[in-house]
């Protein structure tokens, strides 16, 4: 079995099975056997059994939410606020099912018509992360499911819990065995099955580039179809011309959510030099006023990293930012509370030259730098080999949109710290991977389109 982790106490707060190749090749043989019938079900039947598997979530939304807190460590403020998320993808997919249109296109042959068809890839499998144990299975799930396509998941070791009480709540929803089966174990052993298998038709992925760049060439050789949601480095660009309150309120939303354990958290603060020292203070005396601690209370908390490798990461990049002679605003250290907690830190006085401007920092450390002129910071936000999500605050509306066009990022989120919803497609561009979640373009991902030519109609 693998030890769960309260990464606020390092108590263990629950077990899962650690799966040996036998049983993981077991659940992909459920789900390939449960695909013929799985797709040829009416959508409307797809869509009540998701609809079901929503409701009985949002009947339990306390043990999911107290779950999560648990083994992520996570506040409950959050962990609600990731519930309402992911149930919202499976209220879209849930209808999406029914919108899976075709096309009819003018016949290029006398006596013939030409139609389009959309059918799903087949038998799936997914790869999702620690720090959203919620949404990341519900958003692959009820995508695969809605498009008729059957889904072996293998949520991370760190959280498994809150993904096979997931499972268990869709049985009881009636999602028969094998459409979604789960995984635990070896995440190299099991990665490696998934991409060997030929009857898995499509793999998504969330998680690092290093990962993903070794699952996509094993996945080449088999030519197994791919969606990969890997790193980032997200600029956050504010101008002397914004609101500098709001722009205040983003970064500390976008940055701290997850203790800054996010993907799409902003790891490059570009503040315009004429506001730059008004941006620190005010962000400092906001930060100063966020309560540090184990999420199990009412408010918002910044929580632990989740292990000491994470804890580990932080406290280098702050100290090389150091040893550089950048300025520690706040924090800078290891919390008084011991454990894997870390003070929320603000970091200026730095350049592009600095380890945490290449590095994805996956913690609460806001590093700032200066800059003078739009075409300036472009450059500099676009100088890196990631593009998954970039924010900016601005008031000049030509300005917005010269950013959203020379911006290299997947999604571009202007004078706002907030990414996500169900309806809107998610992912990026360059090393943070390709193709889409989310929304229409989502679903997409998860089915084959085929032509089909009916001639001899004078017959």
């Amino acid at each position: 079995m693998i030890d769960v982790l309260n990464p606020a106490d390092g108590t263990v707060v629950g077990q899962a099975p650690a799966m040996t190749l036998s049983e993981v090749n077991s659940a992909i043989d459920r789900t390939c056997e449960a695909f013929p019938a799985w797709s040829r079900r009416l959508a409307k039947e797809r869509s009540e059994l998701l609809r079901g598997w929503f409701e009985r979530i949002r009947d339990d939304k306390a043990a999911f939410a107290e779950l999560m807190v648990k083994e992520n460590g996570k506040c409950l403020a959050e962990a609600y606020g990731e519930i309402e998320y992911g149930l919202g993808f499976i209220e879209w997919y849930a209808e999406e099912a029914k919108r899976i249109y075709g096309d009819t296109i003018p016949s290029h042959a006398a006596n013939a018509q030409v139609m389009v068809v959309k059918e799903p890839v087949g038998p799936t499998a997914a790869i999702t992360p620690w720090n959203f144990p919620f949404m990341m299975i519900t958003r692959k799930v009820a995508t695969a499911l809605a498009a008729g396509c059957t889904m072996t998941i293998k949520p991370s070791e760190e959280t498994p819990l809150t993904a096979y009480k997931l499972l268990e709540t869709a049985r009881e929803a009636g999602i028969p065995e094998g459409v979604f089966e789960m995984v635990t174990g070896n995440p190299k052993e099991i990665g490696e099955r998934f991409t060997s298998d030929t009857r898995i038709r499509k793999i998504s992925f969330t998680g690092s580039t290093a990962v993903g760049r070794t699952l996509a060439g094993a996945a080449g050789q088999t030519l197994t179809r791919m969606t990969l949601e890997l790193g980032g480095n997200a600029p956050f660009i504010v101008f002397d011309d914004a609101d500098l309150e709001a722009a205040v309120e983003g970064a500390v939303g976008a940055k701290l959510r997850n203790s800054g354990q996010v993907c799409i958290s902003p790891n490059r603060f570009y503040v315009h030099d004429a506001i730059h020292d008004r941006f620190v203070e005010a962000l400092a005396e906001r930060v100063s006023r966020i309560e540090v601690g184990e999420g199990m209370r009412d408010g918002f908390v910044v929580g632990p990293m989740i292990n000491r490798t994470g804890l580990e990461k932080v406290s280098s990049l702050v100290e090389s930012a150091r040893l550089r002679g950048a300025n520690i605003v706040i924090g800078g250290r290891a919390h008084g509370l011991g454990g894997l907690f870390y003070e929320p830190t603000i970091v200026t006085g730095l350049d592009d030259d600095a380890e945490m401007a290449r590095t994805e920092i996956f913690g609460p450390v806001f590093a700032i730098y200066r800059f003078r002129t739009e075409a300036e910071v472009i450059e500099r936000a676009n100088a890196s080999e990631y593009g998954l999500v970039a924010y900016g605050y601005t008031r000049d509306l030509g300005r917005s949109f010269r950013l959203s066009r020379a911006i290299e990022a997947g999604m571009v989120i202007l004078n706002s710290g907030s990414v996500g919803t169900a309806s809107v497609p998610f992912g990026g561009v360059k090393q943070s991977g390709y193709g889409r979640e989310g929304s229409f373009y989502g679903i997409e991902e998860y089915v084959d389109v085929k032509y089909v030519l009916m001639s001899g109609l004078d017959r």
